[in-house]
């Protein structure tokens, strides 16, 4: 698309898009902290009451203020540097355009959370909105990143230096739009085409990252040609700058102190749940924001795995497995696994053999990781289980991680040629490597699993909480 396609000569990082009077478009959009402003006080005209609402909220916004003193002294004792998010901001925007020039398009209409987080790090209700399509948001190839929120949710974007324009979104749901679901697409529909032909000029390929059939049908009518924006999210999100490897060691700091607190209060006696709402508390007090599953299992629960934990209560000797699945401070997944003895005793024969083995193919797993290695050659190298343990095996061994489990997953040899698809792990990638041992018939399992990162040179574990120490020996 060529520059006068767009409105003006300048770039959509020199200007602000949207209606005049909006309080939040023109604003500079610097990190703060922002001081509270002064209330104008009573009789003040309209226009500053405005302006003094939108700084207020916007100064006041959970990651205006930072992730709290224990988040930061924790992080200082571990020696992790802050990342520079502006920065990082920068480099994801940077990514999706580089993706939607290679596949000649006009930009990407993003509505999943995650993928909204990726190109504008504006939150809003990041669970909820999963089910309820109220935020999405454009990234143009060469153009403005507009961000459409909920109800009144401009100040929560107001810090950002990449949103350039806020608007209300129009939902079009069945939840609330009911009968005139339909009608209301189309408004949605003709707004959409309006920022395709105001920014795209004669292209008008446009990129969903989701989108059902009445949407299909509105754009399709207002000559708007639909493309798929999985691909160029995902790919996008693959490969992690500095900054955002900042983040998610952060991250994984503060949900490794969380599981510290965690294995401290481990007692027999205690519920499944008592010990799994130590992590969920944990997290929060740190910045964290949610924890996708609920993967925690005591004693016979262990096996097989994919139990979510219940008001079982942990007895002496069990083996308490979990996977953290943790969206952490920066919006950035830690998802490890530890399993635990619970009380003081000793582990069995069955137990110990158990966790060697999951240990085993975890750590000659990771020893085979680097950058130019294919995913095809990485799943035939992989380490495998025993064929009485194979029915019972993790999905995979290997896959992607950034805000969440993302690209690429690479399965087991015996999954490959009915799962598998090729590419090349390379550096800046993190990935988790994942084991479950368990006999198929067996009472108990093993669940263990590290984050590491693709260097230049071979890679990283990120991931740095011991493993139990009981288990492992013997």
């Amino acid at each position: 698309m060529h520059d006068s396609h767009r409105p003006g000569a300048e770039s959509a990082s020199d200007r602000r898009y949207g209606p005049a009077g909006n309080p939040f478009v023109g604003k500079p959009r610097k990190i703060a902290p922002f001081v509270l402003p002064q209330s104008p006080g009573l009789g003040a005209p309209h226009g500053a009451l405005v302006e003094y609402a939108a700084e207020k909220a916007a100064s006041l916004n959970q990651h205006v203020i930072g992730y709290g003193e224990l988040a930061e002294r924790e992080w200082a004792d571990r020696g992790l540097d802050a990342p520079d998010m502006e920065r990082a901001r920068r480099y994801r925007l940077g990514r999706i355009r580089v993706e939607l020039a290679r596949r000649d398009l006009v930009g990407v209409i993003v509505s999943d959370p995650l993928n909204v987080r990726y190109a504008t790090d504006a939150t809003n209700m990041q669970v909820w909105c999963t089910h309820n399509a109220v935020r999405y948001a454009f990234v143009a190839t060469q153009g403005p990143v507009i961000l459409w929120d909920f109800h009144n949710c401009e100040h929560l974007s107001h810090h950002l230096d990449v949103v350039d324009e806020v608007r209300h979104g129009t939902a079009w749901s069945y939840f609330e739009a009911g009968g005139r679901a339909r009608e209301r697409a189309r408004l949605w529909a003709a707004e959409i085409a309006d920022v395709v032909r105001t920014y795209g000029g004669d292209n008008r390929r446009l990129a969903f990252d989701r989108i059902n059939p009445d949407g299909v049908e509105a754009l399709t009518a207002q000559g708007v040609e639909l493309h798929s924006g999985e691909e160029v999210m995902e790919l996008a999100r693959s490969v992690k700058s500095q900054d955002e490897l900042k983040a998610m060691r952060r991250s994984i700091g503060a949900c490794e102190a969380a599981m510290g607190v965690m294995e401290g209060a481990l007692r027999p006696g205690m519920t499944e749940n008592d010990l799994w709402a130590i992590l969920h508390a944990e997290n929060i007090r740190r910045g964290g924001e949610w924890i996708e599953t609920r993967l925690l299992a005591s004693g016979p629960r262990t096996n097989p795995w994919f139990q979510e934990s219940s008001a079982r209560v942990i007895s002496d000797g069990d083996l308490v497995a979990f996977d953290t699945d943790l969206i952490g401070p920066y919006g950035y997944c830690c998802d490890i696994s530890r399993a635990w003895l619970a009380g003081s005793g000793t582990p069995t024969a069955e137990q110990r053999t158990l966790y060697a083995m999951a240990a085993e193919q975890v750590d000659a797993n990771t020893a085979l990781l680097r950058p130019g290695l294919t995913f095809s050659e990485l799943s035939r190298s992989a380490n495998g289980l025993p064929a009485d343990y194979l029915p019972n095996r993790y999905p995979v061994p290997f896959h992607g991680i950034g805000l969440c489990d993302e690209y690429p997953v690479v399965p087991y040899p015996e999954d490959y040629a009915r799962t598998g698809y090729d590419g090349v792990l390379e550096a800046g990638m993190v990935v988790c490597v994942e084991s479950y041992v368990g006999r198929h018939g067996g009472d108990e399992g093993v669940k263990l699993e590290e984050q590491v990162l693709i260097t230049e040179t071979g890679h990283e574990r990120l991931s740095r909480y011991h493993r139990d120490r009981r288990l492992a020996s013997g």
